[in-house]
């Protein structure tokens, strides 16, 4: 069923959510506030039928390994229906829409299809089974007509598998053995992440010639002359050397300088040598430049390019310094980050709200003082997901929306879309449709209802989208029944303070500690509730109809 803006403006209506009224006042941005949304463009939305099997693709792999139709123009759709805005997200990382290996293959778990993107056979072009080059370009600009921020799904470490449709890259291109065994540096780089993944010669210097099956494809398609002369510019302007990784920048970087991306995901990153990132940074923010330069009224806020790294296993605790084994330890911050994404929240996740978030602000003014990291739950590729079969789904919110330092949702995350489905098998289970029917029908679950979690999810949104002290703000607990903190920022030419309550008793009114934040005699608003109070004797007495309270300043 698809939800249509009508439908998705009484469904959160009847939630206390107005998507009419989900943009509030512009607030500088900072990715240090921001609430990134990830989602498998393929599992997203399907809003051309006519593309949902490309190349000759057939539907024949195994549970959710498939293509099951999700598309750039569903996307799109989504974005302008105001799906995004109702949840107070400012960026969007979607996976890789490079085009993808044709065929499917069995890497031990059923016929798989690179639906996830993962699995590039020209990075240089849009997959067909999620559109065009257009298509893209709408995504962004209906994006960025909102105000929100689209991240580039970076693959530097290896091409797609090889299959009968799909050959292999020159042997000065990849290496296709030894497979990773992950004790140092070595076994970690210079080796295949799984078996028939064709891993990058990234560290290599030697120049290599086009691989023949791109020339020839590229021929076919009637580009070969103006890709091979992009080269050569590219190329003769930089003086690098016609080595693997230097053609891998160009290409990721003409994505930013054709559609203006505002900055990358950089995947499988701690498998790539450290440098080759810093220079990645050096190529991409080179044609950012040229895109803001050409599109001077459509750069959004201060137009800073953003990279966070996926390093697998990096954890909010370890700083700046990543054990990579062997006695090597290497700050990836240094080498063209400004942020990582934290793989500990799932764990952390299992402890109190002051165990987490007072954790996450020590680092965050601490350690990792102006750098910041990247929380999430639940993830494509995470096995340890939070909570697989959503049974707190309230929690997970409070848990990552809350929490000091950027937060990405996982798509369905709001929706409580389930990661353990199980006719599938290993991350596919992760990888479901979006469940817009469910979200439709209002779906009953244990104790609860579908639209009332995306409800709660969104009103945590659009409070932390309006204050930039949410996430970026240093932490301080103020009360422990109900539990309450404060959050407070200053800089960036903004200033901003909030109080927050969790698990609040329902039924009665309850006195809030504000704890000095707000003054006797303020007039606060509770932006959950939608109620405003007057602080008194250094607390809030709340009208008790909701256990969570988010207090602002009223305005």
């Amino acid at each position: 069923m698809k939800l249509t803006s009508i439908a998705l403006s009484i469904l959160l209506a009847a939630s206390g959510t107005s998507a009419l009224a989900a943009t509030p006042k512009p607030m500088p941005f900072m990715w240090e506030n921001a609430t990134v949304y990830f989602l498998l463009t393929d599992r997203f939305a399907n809003g051309d039928k006519s593309n949902d099997l490309a190349y000759g693709r057939k539907a024949d792999a195994a549970p959710l390994r498939g293509y099951l139709g999700g598309d750039l123009k569903g996307l799109t759709a989504k974005v302008k229906e105001g799906y995004f805005d109702s949840l107070g997200v400012n960026a969007i990382w979607l996976t890789p829409p490079v085009e993808q290996i044709h065929a499917g293959t069995d890497e031990g778990t059923g016929k798989s299809y690179g639906f996830h993107g993962y699995w590039a056979r020209d990075f240089t072009a849009v997959d067909a089974n999620l559109g065009t080059e257009q298509d893209f370009r709408d995504f962004v600009d209906a994006a960025h007509a909102r105000g929100i921020r689209v991240l580039l799904d970076v693959v530097m470490n290896h091409t797609g598998p090889v299959t009968d449709a799909d050959p292999v890259w020159p042997a000065d291109w990849v290496r296709t053995s030894p497979t990773c065994a992950h004790k140092d540096a070595p076994t970690t780089i210079s080796c295949t992440l799984v078996d028939n993944l064709p891993d990058v010669r990234t560290e290599s210097d030697t120049p290599v010639a086009l691989p023949p099956a791109l020339v020839e494809k590229w021929k076919k398609e009637g580009r070969y002359e103006r890709e091979a002369k992009e080269l050569d510019d590219f190329f003769a302007r930089t003086g690098y050397p016609r080595a693997p990784r230097y053609y891998l920048m160009k290409w990721h970087a003409d994505w930013v300088r054709k559609y203006g991306l505002d900055g990358y995901r950089a995947d499988t990153v701690k498998h790539t040598e450290a440098g080759v990132w810093k220079e990645l940074r050096t190529v991409t923010e080179a044609a950012h430049a040229e895109w803001k330069k050409a599109n001077p009224g459509k750069v959004l806020g201060d137009g800073k390019f953003f990279t966070v790294a996926e390093v697998y296993n990096y954890a909010i605790g370890h700083g700046r310094e990543f054990d990579m084994g062997g006695g090597v330890k290497t700050d990836f911050y240094a080498n063209g980050f400004d942020s990582l994404i934290n793989f500990s929240l799932p764990g952390d996740g299992k402890g109190d709200y002051e165990s987490i978030f007072a954790k996450f602000s020590a680092q965050l003014h601490g350690p990792l003082k102006g750098k910041s990291v990247l929380n999430y739950m639940d993830s494509h590729d995470d096995a340890n997901a939070f909570d697989a079969a959503r049974v707190k789904p309230f929690e997970t919110a409070n848990k990552l929306l809350l929490a000091p330092g950027a937060a990405q949702v996982y798509y369905g995350d709001e929706t409580a879309r389930r990661l353990d489905i199980a006719d599938a098998v290993g991350d596919a289970k992760l990888r479901s449709f979006m469940n817009w029917d469910e979200l439709a029908s209002n779906g009953a679950r244990d104790g609860y209802r579908v639209a009332d979690v995306r409800a709660h999810w969104a009103k945590l949104g659009q409070f932390r989208r309006a204050h930039l002290s949410v996430g970026a703000g240093t932490h301080a607990k103020l009360a422990d029944a109900p539990y309450t903190f404060s959050r407070t920022f200053s800089g960036n030419g903004a200033s901003d303070k909030v109080v927050v309550a969790l698990d609040a008793p329902v039924g009665k009114p309850v006195a809030i500690k504000v704890g000095g934040i707000f003054a006797n005699g303020t007039k606060v608003r509770d932006a959950y509730a939608g109620a405003t109070y007057t602080v008194a004797n250094g607390a809030v007495r709340t009208s008790g109809k909701f256990s969570t309270i988010l207090l602002e300043l009223a305005r």
